[in-house]
């Protein structure tokens, strides 16, 4: 058996406080370093002794060595936590798909230490009101200005004002994130596909050299390589059973993945969403990925290539949004999501292929019960 440390690993030592009975002479309280190591091939955060970070420190990525060659304490500690990886083994796989995949790695570690499982929004929005209810401007200090002003308002260049308003103009006044969803109506087929193929469908398809094929869609992408996918959550859509289902970009087509009912449609909306309430009512959820490979093939070990797949995101979801507000449905985006239940149910290899964000559209209910920030009134009429 040979042995050599993972591909990437970032260690973060934290100070907390604890309390000695024997040292209540000096107070009893004393500070104490805790290491945690963030490793992307085990999507996880282990803690370390100092001994343990201080050997980790010392091994070599890319050399492989005989476990004799180090303490057998040592080895045995760090093979069970997953930064010390032997030949052939699982654990070395999953590294190799990491090395593989070209990732920079202060943007692979800030990927997988974010990513979720079974957290539910209610629970943090609870600790928030628990924490801060009395008061928030006390506890939290005033917001930072709306505006970062950089000189006085005498010293401004007025613009000429757009004299003319336009339909751009309606249809972003109209975009408001919608909270308020119809529980009842089915959007139709035909607005469902025109939604989809306006902001992930493929306008044309060019062999831009051999062995790169690009798509140009509606939106801009690094290097036109348009690396993200449109996964659906379908609950209520005309002639389209609820279930799961992945959007072929070019042939403008669904790929059933998972059948499913209705409830258990919105049971998994509500695990992919951390249990927002006020969006589990939307008749579709889309789930924008990231293919990181894509990506990554050309701008490799890249400092800006993790900022482009999050640029695609915004620019995807924009057009959702203009595209459902335009055939008067609503939208939504939120980045409070269970990525690592996201990745489950559509059978994801997160090394490979990961969410960032959900995102979703449908029917406006008629009555508002939750809050939708809508300060032009272009949905709900003031008061």
């Amino acid at each position: 058996m040979r042995v050599r440390r993972c591909g990437i690993v970032m260690l973060e030592p934290a100070e907390r406080v604890e309390f000695d009975l024997a040292r209540l002479a000096d107070g009893g309280l004393y500070n104490v370093i805790d290491w945690t190591a963030f490793a992307p091939h085990m999507g996880r955060a282990v803690t370390l002794t100092p001994a343990e970070a201080m050997a980790l420190g010392e091994l070599s990525p890319s050399e492989w060595i005989e476990p004799a060659e180090l303490s057998g304490d040592l080895v045995e500690s760090l093979l069970a936590k997953g930064l010390l990886v032997e030949e052939g083994s699982e654990a070395d796989a999953r590294d190799q798909r990491v090395r593989g995949t070209d990732w920079r790695s202060t943007a692979a570690v800030m990927h997988f230490a974010s990513r979720w499982r079974a957290a539910e929004t209610a629970d943090l929005q609870r600790q928030f009101i628990e924490n801060y209810q009395d008061n928030l401007i006390e506890h939290l200090g005033p917001a930072p200005p709306a505006v970062g002003e950089r000189v006085e308002a005498k010293a401004r260049l007025p613009l000429p004002s757009a004299r003319t308003r336009t339909p751009l103009d309606a249809l972003l006044d109209g975009r408001v994130t919608c909270r308020n969803f119809d529980r009842e109506r089915a959007i139709t087929k035909a607005d469902f596909a025109a939604v989809l193929y306006r902001a992930f469908g493929a306008r044309a398809v060019d062999d831009y050299a051999p062995g790169v094929e690009l798509l140009k869609k509606g939106v801009p992408s690094a290097g036109g390589l348009h690396p993200t996918e449109a996964y659906l959550l379908v609950r209520r859509v005309e002639d389209v059973a609820p279930g799961l289902y992945h959007y072929h970009p070019v042939d403008h087509a669904l790929e059933p993945i998972r059948a499913m009912s209705l409830d258990e449609a919105t049971a998994l909306a509500r695990r992919f969403v951390g249990a927002q309430p006020y969006l589990l009512d939307a008749q579709t959820f889309v789930i924008p990925t990231s293919r990181f490979r894509r990506n990554f093939w050309k701008y490799r070990n890249h400092a800006k290539s993790y900022r482009a797949l999050i640029l695609d995101i915004g620019h995807l979801s924009q057009t959702l949004y203009l595209a459902a507000t335009e055939l008067g449905l609503a939208a939504f985006i939120t980045a409070a999501v269970n990525e690592a239940d996201i990745e489950e149910a559509f059978g994801l290899d997160p090394l490979e292929e990961g969410p960032l964000a959900v995102s979703g559209f449908g029917i406006r209910a008629a009555q508002r019960s939750e809050v939708e920030f809508d300060p032009l009134h272009a949905v709900w009429q003031a008061g």
